[in-house]
Formats: structure tokens, C-alpha cells, sequence
């Protein structure tokens, strides 16, 4: 600790554009900084000579909110030369790309502060020598003790350190003591003992284990959870440099790792219906680009014909290319909802839109970065191309939609290092062989699901082929017929007999209805497996042209996303007799005016099982977000949080209950837009096997001159200052024939147990609990 380097820091606020004719006064200030923390340094003992200089700039573009700490290419001393403006804005520009993957030409450049720091350096130490050892001599050790090495106890000498002699060596396993320390030399290394007493010890080089691209159960992991990894960071990234509500508070987005062909790899826990519908965006770039996807371009898109879910949930995708390859090895791609993006109602969430053109701007296969460079003024021009429509406008905030786009480009450029830092460790070869091995093996636990679901409907019905419908609040059915092979283990799922699309927005596309399926065999399987194309490989879908779950390309959508891909998973979960069902609506509120936009997705109830009652007031099922906390909603937003809580009793009854549904009021101060968007107002969630329903759900104004209107489940209708509006979200079905008491009850001692070994060997384990601590403490 003594001889430890001693560091003075001085800091101060610049603010000002970092331009040539401003490094007079930039350099001015450094001279003063380093004035400064060289009298402390001096004061403390050291010599000019001694101290050197690290000069930090914290430098952003204008309009962002990202500086980054850039410094001299080289440490300085007293008689360095003067720095120079280039130097600086080479090491921005540098780490601006590495960071977010693209730059910003012809865009100012701030200096927020600058930052001097000096090192006081232990240059010389004046000690004498060690007299000399005898030629020959070796050290003697004070005894000879067991210690556990790899796999065996290794007989392992004690020296102590003021009996070695200069020249000894010491090889390992041995200890060295000293008064304030023990030194282990380690199996295959050797120490050496230097003329000034200090020991030098070479540390043997492990041994390297080559892995093949042949599988290995244990590799299998690893990778699986490398991948994953890989995406969880790309979320951290993405919520940090994120500046909206809807991103950085409600976590409304997605990352994930593709292959080359655009086949989903591995996620984060993040929004199941974006994760299910991203690899159809990504194979659709890939088909309708191909050889035009260059390294340096970040592809845009959301239109539903193109994998998009609706049009507020903007996918940014990148690729990822390796030295001497010509086409992207792999795919990383982030999807976040933005709070607006143009339309005819603030939110861009209309419950009256009938053609997509009313919902916002809408991205095919637009290229938001061409070469490494962020096409701002492009991507800005097609934000306000709604404008264009009759009754609609462009982005109602366009800083925020830009902002987020940013950090979307920054989430994947951090899969990107990271996938190339697996690929420099592992080899490409090996990186892609073991990405088809967890495909594989999650086909296979699916195939095993399977297996085992049709022998059982064999067994107890007489035939492998089940069948459920579901009615959409308007009357219109989604169908479903499942036709199982027990031996093949596979499955076909025909939608045949759905209704036609619809002339308002609860059209799905045919990528949420993927996303539905994807998320619903996941669910089924009894295995820790990650989320990716494999759980599709065994199942064939058949979903007719034209019904609403495959509209046409200018349907509205924007209320398949959020309400109809639910009553997809309700019909789903209904056939295979899984769980009751949930609230079967993201029950979502969007208000604002022609400044501001804000959307919040509320919870409800979730459907009991056939060993657990729901919970209540959870997302769930399609969507995975939080709500935004009350204290950020009133300080941004013109609405007062008037009450939110459970609604006792809205869960169905039975052996096990079904979760609660909430009560919510927002209390408007000025006026705006409110738009509503939900299920489950007409047609109660099912309950199974016994179990009754859950309640449905209630949309009320309670208008300032006391006047009560009943929104129903969809409506745009405008509010004023002191109108409060007012939600009841579904309850749960429950599972069962209800017990004596016909009421929430205590659980059976089975569910008892059931619940306590569940919760003692799942506390605090697993990604999605790692991944939620994370998340919270962003």
C-alpha cells in the first residue's frame, strides 16, 4: 500500500461546442486542473518528475443525453506537447461507433465538462540489494504439509520468505509465509526470488479444452445461457439509454439472437408476443434484401406484413458479420414500443382505426443506419408521413422516438460485441453448430410434450384430436383443431373456421398468431429450455387467408397485438385443457393531445390450474410489462393516480380460485384524448374442469358534472380537467369444482406443499428472477 500510486482529480462544467477555435479556452481550463491537482501531488511528496496527467473531455452530440468520456491518445507528463483538437474527436468518434454502431456527421458536438486527472508515481526505490546467494544453494523448507490440488492431496512445503536467498527458486505446490501474508505457488508454477527480495512467479498456462462442434450436454448449457445472456444485456443497454416512459419504465421491449437464416436463437424474458413474431421481421428482411444487407446498416420495420406485431412496436434490427464473410453470420434485433408515432388519436393506439394508415407511420424495409451513419432527417420525414391522411398527424413526439431509436441501435450493437467476443473464444463453426443444438433440443422437448398429451387424449377421449373456440367481444370466433401424431410427436393446428377480418383493429397478424403458438408450447413443456424456432419445428400450422388472424395488408391491427393474440393463447390453452383463462386482454389506455402521448397497459386477473390458484393483479400470458410507478405518472403527465387496487372477488371459484382483477382512476387536469382498448366486457374467462368465471371487466368516465358514461371495450372519447376514468379489469376463470366454502378459501394441503417446494427450490434462481433484480436496479 505504501508504494501504491497516490491520484488527484479536479473537475469543472464547460458546456460549450467542442470546435477549433474553442480549444484555447479548453486548454486554458486543462492548464488550471492540472495546476491545481499538481500542488496537492506536490504537497504529498512527490516530484514534477514523478507526476503525470490524464485529461478526460465528456463529450456528447447536441440533442442527446449520452456523454462519453474520451482522453488523450497518451498519458502526459510536464513537458508532453500541447493536446490537439483532433486528437479528442478521433477518440469520440471511435467510441461513439463501438458504442451504439453509427455516428451522427454534420452534428455538433458539446463538451459537458472536463476532467484532469494526476498520478503521483513510485518512479525509483533506493533499496540496497540482497547479499548474494551461494552458488548451488537451495531453500529449505520449514516442514512439509498436505494440501488438496485438482483432484488429490499433493505434499506441499512451507518456506518462510526472510530465509530465501536471492536466485532461489521455488516450485509448485508450496507456500511461502511472510509476516502480513501467505503466498501460494500454485501446481506447475515457479517462484523466484529477486536481488531486491521481491518474488517473481511464472504461473503455468492451463490447459486449453477444445470444444467441437459435437454435442455436449454441458456446452449445451453454457451456450444456452450465453445467448440468453447476450440478450438480457442487450435489454440492460436498451433501458438505460433509453429516455421514454414506455422503455425505460414499463420495460414495453424485446431483444433477442437470430441465425443467419432469421431463425430465433435465444431471448431475454422480455414481451413473449414481440419475441414469437421477430424472427418472421427478420426473415422477412433477409428475403426481401438479401445481398443489399451490408455491414454498418441497421434495418427499420414494423408493418404487420413483415413480421411487425402493430405499428407502434418499431424492430430495429442489425447484423452481424465476421472478418471475410460476406453474408451476416448471425441476427440481433431489439422491438420497442413507442408511445407515438403519428395517427389519428394520441398513443397511436385508435379503437376506431379500420385501415393501418390511421394507426402511424409505417417501415417495411427501411434502412435507419446506411454505412455506419444514423439517417435522422430520413427516418424523421417518414414519422410525419401520417400527416398525409385525413384525421391524422405525424409523431406527436418526435425527440422521444428518436432518442429510443437510438438506443434500440445501441442495444444490438452490444449483442453484436458480445456475439463476436463468443465467435473470437469458440470459433464461428463451433458458435453456429451449438445454436442448432439448442434449436434441436427444444424440438425435441416439444416433441416429447406432444407425445405425451396425445396419449393421454387417446386414453381418456378415444381420439388425439382436440378442438376449442373463443369469441372476441364483437362476436367474431377464433377456432382451433388440433390434430396430434403420438408416435411422430407432432402436432397441426388449424384455424379453419375463424372469422373473417374485421373492419376495425382486433385483426392479428399472422405473426402474432406465430407468436401465440410459440408461447403457448413453451409454456407447455416440462423442460428448462430457451424460447426459439425449434418449439416450431414439430408443428404445422394452418391459419386461412383472409380470417382475422392473417388480414389483409392495410387491415387494422393495433388491437390484434394487445387483445387478440390473448384469446389466441386462452383458445390454445382451452384445448389442451392446461389452465382456466386469464383476463385475456392487455386492457390498454392511452391518453394525450397534440403535444404529449402516453400508453400504459393495466393488469388483471390470471386463470387457475390444475394445482395452483391465479394471481392476482399480474400481466399476463402476451405481455410482460410493468406498470409505470405513480409517482413518474403524475410528475410527466397531466393525470392524478386516484386509486389502485385489487377488485375482491372478480376471480373465478374452485377447487383453485382464479386470480383478481384490479380497479384503476386516473383523474384528468387538462384536456385531452382518452382511448380505450380492451376484452373480456361481454364474454366472462372461462373457468375448467368445474370451475366458474371470472368477471368481466368494466370501462367507466365519471365525468366532472357527475354524469356516468360506460365507455364499453373500445372508445376514443375526449376528457376534461376533473373527469376521472375509471377501469375494472377481468378476474381469472378458476380450476374446479368449488369446495364447501364456495369462496376464496384456503389452499388444499396438496397445493400447500406443492406451492412450498416450488417456492423453496425456485427463490432466487433461474434468469428470469436474475433478469427482474437487474431490471429493477437499472
Amino acid at each position: 500500500m505504501a508504494l501504491a500510486d497516490v491520484v488527484s482529480e479536479q473537475q469543472r462544467p464547460f458546456n460549450s461546442s467542442y470546435l477549433p477555435e474553442n480549444m484555447p479556452r479548453i486548454l486554458k481550463e486543462i492548464e488550471e486542473l492540472k495546476d491545481v491537482t499538481h500542488r496537492e501531488l506536490l504537497a504529498q511528496g512527490f516530484s514534477t518528475q514523478s507526476i503525470f496527467y490524464d485529461v478526460f473531455l465528456h463529450l456528447r452530440y447536441r440533442g442527446t443525453d449520452c456523454a462519453l468520456m474520451c482522453s488523450a491518445a497518451n498519458q502526459l507528463s510536464e513537458n508532453s506537447p500541447p493536446l490537439e483538437y483532433q486528437e479528442f474527436l478521433d477518440t469520440f468518434l471511435l467510441k461513439y461507433q463501438t458504442e451504439f454502431g453509427f455516428t451522427i456527421p454534420g452534428r455538433d458536438i458539446i463538451v459537458d465538462d472536463i476532467r484532469v486527472r494526476s498520478v503521483g508515481k513510485y518512479i525509483s526505490r533506493q533499496e540496497p540489494d540482497l547479499p548474494a546467494s551461494q552458488p548451488g544453494s537451495q531453500p529449505i523448507p520449514e516442514k512439509i504439509v498436505k494440501c488438496y490440488f485438482d483432484t488429490l492431496y499433493q505434499d506441499t512445503p512451507i518456506y518462510l520468505l526472510t530465509r530465501l536467498q536471492p536466485s532461489h527458486k521455488i516450485s509448485g505446490p508450496a507456500l511461502i509465509i511472510d509476516q502480513n501474508s501467505t503466498i501460494l505457488v500454485e501446481l506447475g508454477s515457479e517462484a523466484t526470488m529477486t536481488s531486491k527480495g521481491d518474488l517473481i512467479i511464472q504461473v503455468k498456462s492451463s490447459k486449453q479444452v477444445v470444444i467441437g462442434t459435437d454435442l455436449d450436454a454441458i456446452q449445451l448449457s453454457i451456450f444456452s445461457h450465453r445467448f440468453m445472456s447476450t440478450a438480457e444485456q442487450m435489454g440492460r443497454v436498451l433501458q438505460r439509454t433509453s429516455i421514454s416512459t414506455n422503455i425505460k419504465e414499463r420495460l414495453d421491449f424485446s431483444c433477442a439472437v437470430f441465425g443467419p437464416e432469421g431463425g430465433l436463437v435465444a431471448n431475454a424474458p422480455h414481451i413473449p408476443v414481440h419475441l414469437g413474431a421477430m424472427q418472421e421481421t427478420v426473415q422477412y428482411q433477409i428475403r426481401t434484401l438479401g445481398d443489399k444487407i451490408q455491414e454498418g446498416d441497421v434495418l427499420l420495420s414494423n408493418h404487420p406484413k413483415a413480421g411487425g406485431s402493430h405499428l407502434p412496436d418499431l424492430t430495429v434490427i442489425t447484423p452481424v458479420f465476421v472478418p471475410d464473410s460476406k453474408k451476416p453470420v448471425f441476427f440481433v434485433a431489439s422491438r420497442g414500443h413507442h408511445a407515438d408515432i403519428g395517427g389519428k388519436t394520441p398513443g397511436s393506439m385508435p379503437p376506431n382505426s379500420t385501415t393501418i394508415y390511421d394507426e402511424g407511420a409505417v417501415f417495411k424495409s427501411f434502412k435507419l443506419v446506411k454505412g455506419g451513419i444514423f439517417q435522422e432527417q430520413e427516418v424523421t420525414d417518414e414519422l410525419n408521413a401520417p400527416a398525409q391522411y385525413p384525421g391524422c398527424t405525424g409523431t406527436r413526439n418526435l425527440a422521444d422516438n428518436i432518442s429510443d431509436l437510438r438506443a434500440q441501435v445501441a442495444a444490438n450493437q452490444k449483442g453484436i460485441n458480445l456475439i463476436t467476443s463468443l465467435i473470437s473464444e469458440y470459433g464461428l463453426e463451433v458458435v453456429q453448430a451449438y445454436m442448432t443444438h439448442i434449436q434441436n433440443n427444444a424440438e425435441v422437448a416439444v416433441k416429447d410434450m406432444l407425445k405425451e398429451v396425445a396419449e393421454s387424449a387417446i386414453s381418456s377421449h378415444g381420439t388425439s384430436v382436440l378442438s376449442a373456440e373463443e369469441y372476441m367481444d364483437d362476436g367474431s370466433l377464433i377456432k382451433l383443431t388440433v390434430s396430434l401424431d403420438k408416435d411422430e410427436g407432432t402436432a397441426v393446428l388449424d384455424f379453419s373456421g375463424t372469422g373473417y377480418q374485421v373492419s376495425g383493429n382486433c385483426n392479428a397478424p399472422r405473426a402474432v398468431t406465430l407468436s401465440a403458438v410459440i408461447y403457448s408450447l413453451r409454456c407447455m413443456v416440462g423442460h428448462d429450455i430457451p424460447l426459439n424456432q425449434g418449439c416450431l419445428k414439430p408443428v404445422t400450422i394452418n391459419i386461412p387467408t383472409g380470417c382475422m388472424l392473417d388480414p389483409s395488408e392495410e387491415a387494422a391491427v393495433v388491437g390484434g397485438n394487445v387483445m387478440t393474440s390473448q384469446r389466441v393463447v386462452d383458445v390454445i390453452f382451452k384445448c389442451f385443457k392446461v389452465c382456466a383463462a386469464s383476463q385475456g386482454c392487455m386492457n390498454n389506455i392511452t391518453f394525450g393531445d397534440g403535444t404529449l402521448g402516453y400508453y400504459e397497459t393495466v393488469a388483471g386477473g390470471a386463470g387457475a390450474g390444475p394445482c395452483w390458484h391465479g394471481r392476482g393483479g399480474v400481466h399476463t400470458h402476451m405481455t410482460n410489462t410493468r406498470i409505470t410507478d405513480p409517482e413518474i405518472v403524475e410528475r410527466r403527465y397531466p393525470v392524478v393516480v386516484k386509486s389502485f387496487h385489487l377488485r375482491p372477488g372478480s376471480g373465478g371459484c374452485g377447487t383453485y380460485n382464479g386470480g383478481d382483477g384490479v380497479q384503476r382512476q386516473l383523474l384528468f387536469c387538462k384536456p385531452m384524448i382518452l382511448s380505450v382498448m380492451t376484452e373480456r366486457r361481454i364474454f366472462s374467462p372461462y373457468g375448467l374442469e368445474g370451475g366458474s368465471e371470472g368477471k368481466k371487466g368494466r370501462n367507466l368516465l365519471l365525468r366532472h358534472d357527475g354524469v356516468i358514461i360506460n365507455l364499453g371495450s373500445k372508445q376514443s372519447y375526449p376528457v376534461q380537467p376533473g373527469d376521472v376514468f375509471h377501469m375494472e379489469t377481468p378476474g381469472g376463470g378458476g380450476w374446479g369444482p368449488p369446495g364447501v366454502s364456495g369462496h376464496h378459501g384456503t389452499p388444499s394441503l396438496d397445493h400447500s406443499l406443492r406451492s412450498t417446494s416450488a417456492l423453496s427450490s425456485g427463490l432466487g434462481g433461474g434468469s428470469l428472477y436474475t433478469y427482474q433484480r437487474l431490471q429493477e436496479s437499472a
